[in-house]
């Protein structure tokens, strides 16, 4: 240990900063687990969509049940992390986020076929929206990566709704898909993990055209939605 009385001083400031650096975040990863926990929970209930139609509806029941105990979780995070320091420790959280993005547009999609707000999925979780003065808030890319596993969802659901016969849903989910497709478009992406995830969103949309023309050319679209399928 150093005699120097100036140099103890300094170095036992640095400690206690590092301690209490050191209890913060893991009370951060402890909440964060919890979170995640219950994300996969809801994940898991949400599968059923893709082989038991009569499901969807309990299904989108307990997962907003689950959002609910997410909510507190969230609100539990908003109590310990530093209203400054939002960035610092976002790692921790931002994964988990994306995916509850995810599952509550997938959720909202299944009950009433339309894209999901920022605004609602903020709300749902209890957290700000946008600005970062705020302190603890929704960060725009991760609502916008989750919209992102949306449409892979959505294109894994199509494939799975023709095996089970339903031939309209697959249409629905094209028109959805493409839309938000365009929606992308209009965006300037220059962060490297969105750029990166939103164009691995052609090979989805490309996998949907490919289900919608395979039953359009069988002739297994209902009538009305062949008439509005443009012709190759």
């Amino acid at each position: 240990m150093s005699e120097n009385p100036l140099i103890t001083s300094i170095f036992s400031e640095f400690q206690t900063n590092l301690d209490e650096e050191q209890q913060l975040r893991e009370a951060i990863r402890n909440i964060c687990k919890e979170i995640d926990h219950t994300s996969r929970e809801a994940t898991t209930v949400l599968q059923v969509i893709h082989h038991n139609e009569a499901a969807i509806g309990p299904a989108c029941m307990r997962a907003r049940e689950l959002f609910e105990k997410a909510r507190e979780g969230y609100a539990k995070l908003k109590d310990v992390v530093p209203s400054t320091d939002y960035y610092k420790y976002h790692d921790h959280w931002r994964f988990v986020t994306q995916r509850y993005c995810f599952l509550i547009s997938l959720t909202i999609w299944l009950e009433i076929g339309t894209l999901t707000s920022l605004h609602t999925v903020a709300s749902i979780l209890g957290i700000n929206l946008l600005e970062q003065k705020e302190g603890f808030h929704l960060d725009i890319e991760d609502y916008l990566v989750g919209l992102l596993h949306l449409c892979t969802e959505l294109s894994r659901l199509a494939v799975n709704c023709v095996t089970r016969a339903d031939y309209h849903k697959p249409q629905q989910i094209s028109k959805f898909v493409m839309e938000l497709n365009a929606g992308f478009r209009l965006l300037n992406l220059k962060n490297d993990h969105l750029r990166k995830r939103f164009d691995a969103l052609k090979y989805d949309v490309k996998k949907i055209e490919e289900v919608v023309y395979d039953l359009s050319i069988r002739g297994l679209l209902p009538r009305n939605t062949e008439e509005e399928t443009p012709a190759s």
